[in-house]
């Protein structure tokens, strides 16, 4: 929209007159428009709440989007009502429950589980709300039929944390679910291969915020391990070896570099891969990147 008169893209609503004015020229350029906020006022969260007439919004995360119709919660709502009417409310709990499709019974399963997982991963909303979808999607295509709940439920975080930049190792999804990683691996490829989703590589440098804060390092030492792997992949360093490993050496790296040294088994035990592998990529990077002088000096 453009203010006929000056040509503005800049406009202030005037709520109380119901008018929309230009702030260069000041033209009305419309007026009686309708107030869309709430008739009612209030002065903190409680009084906003109490008044509040609208539920929550839509979501994946509820088998039901959240707009479901529930008779009671627990058995001890049915001591709230007279005693000639609890059993005609225990009856409606009951058939209510029995009505309820075999889908929304999974669903309300597995989100729950999912919610569970999520917590554990500590993974953002964004992906929990992903997930759901998804999951809901291979429910639809009766790509859970004989399958466990949870290893499709696993398959789809780790597919979903990879492509939002917040992957999670299959140890980690494997420890939080209790679904063996080889599971995991092959309930991912089928999902991958029938929902049609293109995965990505995993990079190195989605690794290292959460393994810093794990092993207590500092910003500084996040930002030298990020330039550490980005010259590493100019250089075309990266190429055929795990981003955990290589997040790890780089992290390890860096640390020695600004004085916050841990030890390789500190870094290996956080980052769940092993001494050996730090080594390997710790010597590839010192020697390829010309670091080996100074993690010596720091090191002496």
């Amino acid at each position: 929209m453009t203010c006929p008169e000056c040509g503005s893209q800049r406009f202030e609503e005037d709520s109380a007159k119901g008018e929309l004015v230009c702030i260069e020229c000041g033209m009305v350029i419309d007026e009686d428009r309708i107030d869309e906020s709430a008739e009612w006022r209030a002065f903190n969260a409680e009084e906003k709440e109490k008044k509040a007439r609208a539920g929550q919004p839509l979501t994946y995360t509820k088998h039901d989007m959240g707009v479901s119709t529930e008779i009671g919660k627990g058995s001890g709502e049915l001591y709230k009502v007279s005693g000639n009417k609890r059993a005609q409310y225990y009856r409606l709990r009951k058939w209510h429950k029995r009505l309820t499709k075999s889908k929304d019974r999974n669903l309300g399963f597995a989100l729950s589980e999912l919610n569970s997982m999520i917590s554990n991963l500590n993974l953002p909303e964004s992906v929990h709300e992903e997930v759901a979808r998804l999951y809901e999607k291979a429910v639809d295509q009766g790509l859970v039929r004989g399958r466990s709940m949870e290893s499709i439920i696993s398959a789809i975080i780790y597919i979903v944390a990879r492509k939002q930049g917040t992957p999670r190792t299959l140890d980690e999804i494997s420890e939080a679910s209790g679904i063996e990683k080889r599971e995991i691996g092959r309930a991912y490829r089928y999902v991958a291969r029938e929902l049609g989703l293109r995965i990505l590589p995993a990079k190195p440098q989605d690794y290292v915020p959460r393994f810093a804060g794990k092993l207590q390092l500092s910003g500084t030492v996040q930002a030298r391990a990020r330039n550490i792997l980005k010259e590493a992949r100019e250089r075309d360093l990266l190429s055929g070896k795990g981003p955990t490993g290589l997040a790890a050496a780089a992290l390890y790296i860096a640390a020695v570099l600004e004085g916050e040294k841990r030890t390789q088994r500190e870094v290996a035990d956080v980052v769940g891969v092993t001494e050996v592998t730090i080594r390997n990529r710790y010597k590839e990077l010192a020697e390829k990147l010309g670091l080996e002088e100074e993690l010596e000096e720091k090191s002496s």
